[in-house]
């Protein structure tokens, strides 16, 4: 005796993502925008002026407008409705976006390592006012696109990552200005080259930390911030249910979060209200918004999911 419950999740869920899409659609546009235009006069001044920190700085500030632009996709994807084809629409996209982001960075990190280690071994000078000129523009303009992306950091990976890189930038770019500072006070050409891998540090730093992230989400891991142990107990301990199996939580998308479980009840299903409140509860508990719930009585055959070795 299955009885099958979805819980109607369109409303909520297209709310969550207009929140990704639809209000940092600006933020995206205007940081894209003002991060290309600034690559290209970081980049060339830094050429101009012999600083590996100022093309360091632009290759992040590059790979940054690189991963604002998949993250604005894919939040742009993810508000697709689904199809006959993708029933989920194209909310994991968020999640390979992620994914590609991360990977982006890493590439622009080997290619300006290389570089800047040739650097240390053959210094050259560096022109300190124009990369601390240059730098101090960085500074203003990461910081106002760190700013727009505030607001939805917590709540989605891909804006996560889009403030994270931002304000990231801000720093990088405080510290070229330091290092433009130190090569005009003492002219020593080491610095510009040191400076760089340091910026080559922090930006690993950041980018381990999203690629892990994004990873257990591609792989469906539970998405952080949801205790599976305590969601178990929570069914478990729901009136009339004796055992729990085959209990999955994934994510769909970088804010969404799915679940489908087997609650055995020896007394029947007690109703729809009671999957209506069970599916309330866990949205509002646990912020899993999309649950599906197979009732089944003891006294029937035995579910062949009941194993917890069995997926």
């Amino acid at each position: 005796m299955g009885g099958h419950h979805h819980h109607g999740h369109e409303h909520h869920g297209h709310g969550h993502q207009h929140g990704a899409g639809g209000s940092h659609g600006r933020a995206f546009a205007v940081g894209i925008a003002l991060n290309t235009a600034f690559v290209a006069v970081e980049a060339g001044f830094g050429f101009v002026s012999g600083s590996m920190a100022l093309v360091a700085d632009a290759g992040h500030n590059l790979s940054d407008v690189l991963s604002l632009v998949i993250a604005w996709g894919a939040s742009a994807l993810a508000m697709r409705p689904p199809s006959a084809r993708f029933t989920y629409g194209f909310k994991s996209s968020s999640i390979l976006a992620a994914l590609a982001n991360a990977a982006l960075l890493l590439i622009a990190l080997g290619a300006i390592t290389v570089e800047t280690v040739r650097r240390l071994f053959e210094p050259q000078p560096v022109a300190g006012g124009t990369v601390v000129i240059v730098a101090l523009i960085g500074i203003a303009i990461n910081t106002a696109t760190a700013l727009m992306f505030l607001k939805g950091r917590h709540g989605d990976l891909n804006i996560r990552g889009a403030f994270l890189h931002m304000a990231g930038d801000a720093a990088v770019s405080a510290g070229v200005v330091i290092a433009g500072l130190l090569i005009q006070r003492t002219g020593a050409l080491w610095i510009d080259p040191v400076t760089s891998l340091l910026i080559v540090g922090v930006i690993f730093w950041s980018t381990w930390g999203l690629l892990r992230e994004s990873l257990k989400l591609g792989l469906l891991g539970v998405p952080p911030g949801i205790d599976h142990t305590a969601v178990r107990g929570f069914l478990g301990g729901l009136p009339g249910v004796s055992a729990v199996h085959d209990l999955h939580i994934w994510p769909m998308s970088t804010t969404e979060t799915a679940l489908t479980a087997h609650l055995v009840m020896p007394g029947g299903c007690p109703g729809d209200l009671f999957l209506h409140d069970l599916a309330q509860a866990l949205e509002h508990d646990f912020a899993i918004g999309h649950a599906t719930v197979q009732i089944e009585r003891e006294a029937a055959a035995a579910c062949r999911l009941e194993s917890e070795s069995v997926v």
